[in-house]
């Protein structure tokens, strides 16, 4: 154990530097991402690459899926056994900045999908790095990292209004409602959303640098009887909590990642302005900030059971109120605001979870593995999925009806709540803060 580590466990403070590393990593991942299907799909004529949905699920799911797959190696046997956490972090930002820069360049899908999965590789496994490397400087998880969750999620929102105000309008101008600064769109918005590729790869370098220098030292478990470690983060499925959660995990990052493959066209189909696609899709992440500082009385009051099934019910009134596309756009773009106890009531109580039930010299790896089926196992099904979907939904006048495309995904939500509400029983035995560290 650390004397950082010791002297976070005996005052319970939260290292400063762990809030700079998540506003860095989803800042990274905030400033592009939520706009990709928007530039992805527009056509040439107003700079956009004009690729279909079946190729747009490819390039941000299947990608990433492939990214997601590699991780327990490149993530979790690395980190666990070899070398320290902060160190691999350095290294697959370094690497994934450059591919991420060079990737904006591009104009082919054949380009774009081969870059798109090298960047996975490297990216992928940074985040359940980042999620293990705070929890081993933590000396309560379980209250303490939805905090450093918030920050993240206010990172996002920070990177894409920035860009979506500064880099989309001309003429800007003080306005009482958010974004808070309206203007004049520009007519080449699709070419100019590309650039917040461009900053993704400048920003991830940077982010490096700061990995390798700055973050507290987290030095892999020599010592460990289980040498691979990822094999012994799998046996986890044997616990029949993380077996339901695992099967709830795949449901749920299906629809996840339909969200980020069709909601920017999505929301310019019905009217929303280009500069206002990137803010308006983070008021998701403003209410997960607010979630995010709950969370912790939440687990405590509620349990896991209740909390993840609240989760994944948000999926399926999200979508249900996206299909029903004669409601106002405000009350569409409201919906919005239920991703943050999407995420956070499921996937971030899914990650604590699954660290408290993970002996302790598997939890990179334990990490990973969730990581693996979030954003592995899901994304390779929702990509595919979603360009079958999108077919079956065509109308005949070429546009998607989208009605029927997010009732679909709303279906599977509802799905995954009922599976965990009647399933799912919490393992872990000790509920109190871990000092073991």
């Amino acid at each position: 154990m650390t004397n950082h580590s010791k002297t976070t466990a005996a005052g319970h403070r939260v290292d400063p530097r762990l809030y700079v590393m998540m506003v860095l990593q989803y800042a990274v991942y905030g400033v592009w991402l939520p706009v990709a299907a928007r530039f992805l799909s527009a056509e040439p004529s107003v700079g956009g690459l004009g690729f279909s949905d079946f190729q747009i699920g490819m390039i941000i799911t299947v990608a990433g899926a492939l990214g997601a797959m590699a991780a327990p190696l490149v993530a979790g046997q690395i980190a666990d056994r070899y070398f320290a956490t902060e160190r691999c972090l350095a290294v697959l930002l370094l690497v994934g900045g450059i591919v991420k820069f060079a990737t904006a360049y591009q104009t082919t899908y054949a380009a774009w999908m081969w870059l798109s999965i090298l960047y996975a590789i490297c990216f992928v496994p940074t985040i359940s790095l980042t999620n293990s490397l705070a929890m081993a400087h933590l000396a309560d998880p379980k209250r303490q990292n939805p905090k450093t969750r918030a920050v993240a999620a206010f990172a996002w929102v920070a990177a894409g209004w920035v860009f979506s105000i500064v880099w989309l309008q001309t003429d800007l101008r003080f306005q009482w409602l958010p974004p808070f600064f309206g203007g004049e769109d520009l007519p080449d918005a699709p070419a100019r959303m590309i650039d917040s590729v461009r900053v993704a790869g400048a920003m991830s370098v940077g982010y490096a640098v700061f990995c390798w220098f700055g973050l507290p030292h987290t030095p892999p478990k020599r010592g460990a009887a289980e040498k691979l470690a990822f094999a012994k983060a799998f046996a986890l499925v044997r616990h029949r909590s993380v077996a339901v959660l695992v099967a709830g995990a795949v449901m749920v990052s299906i629809i996840h990642f339909f969200y980020y493959a069709q909601a920017s066209k999505f929301l310019a189909s019905i009217g929303l302005r280009d500069a206002y696609i990137m803010p308006a899709m983070s008021l998701g992440q403003i209410s997960e900030i607010v979630v995010m500082l709950v969370l912790g009385p939440m687990l405590t009051r509620l349990g896991f059971r209740t909390v993840m099934t609240l989760g994944a019910f948000c999926y399926f009134l999200r979508y249900a109120i996206f299909g029903t596309v004669a409601l106002p756009l405000g009350a569409i773009v409201a919906a919005l605001a239920l991703h943050g106890l999407c995420f956070a009531c499921f996937f971030a109580a899914t990650f604590i979870y699954v660290d408290r039930i993970a002996p302790r010299d598997v939890r990179s790896s334990a990490q990973t593995a969730i990581m693996l089926v979030v954003l592995g196992i899901g994304p390779l099904i929702a990509g595919p999925l979603n360009g079958v979907i999108s077919d079956w939904c065509m109308q005949s006048d070429g546009q998607l009806d989208y009605s029927k495309f997010w009732y679909i995904a709303a279906a599977i939500g509802l799905a995954a709540a009922l599976l965990v509400a009647l399933l799912f029983r919490d393992e872990t035995v000790d509920a109190e803060p871990r000092t073991e560290d």
